[in-house]
C-alpha cells in the first residue's frame, strides 16, 4: 500500500515529525540520537519519526547527520508520469 511522507516542523521546539502515510495515534519509542519511532499500537506498524534538535544538528554548514533509521524508497507513480 503506497503511503506518502508528511512532514511538520515545530521552529520554537526544534522537531520535526514525519508522518507516514495520515497521522494518527501511536506509542513512541526513542531509538537513540533524539530519534523517536512512532509505532501503531494495533498493527506494530511504523507510522512516523519524530527527530528532536532537528535544526541543532545542521548549525554548521558542513556537517552532515546520519540518523539510526533505514528506509526502502520508491518514485510515486503521480510523479513519475509527469515527469515522463
Amino acid at each position: 500500500m503506497e503511503k506518502k511522507l508528511k512532514f511538520f516542523f515545530d521552529k520554537e521546539g526544534d522537531v520535526l515529525d514525519i508522518a507516514i502515510g495520515k497521522p494518527k495515534k501511536a506509542i513512541s519509542k526513542e531509538i537513540g540520537n533524539d530519534v523517536v519511532v512512532r509505532i501503531d499500537p494495533k498493527t506494530k506498524e511504523i507510522v512516523g519519526f519524530t527527530i528532536l534538535n532537528f535544526e541543532k544538528r545542521f548549525e554548521h554548514k558542513d556537517k552532515s547527520e546520519t540518523l539510526p533509521i533505514t528506509a526502502v524508497f520508491e518514485e510515486a507513480g503521480d510523479y513519475a508520469e509527469a515527469e515522463g
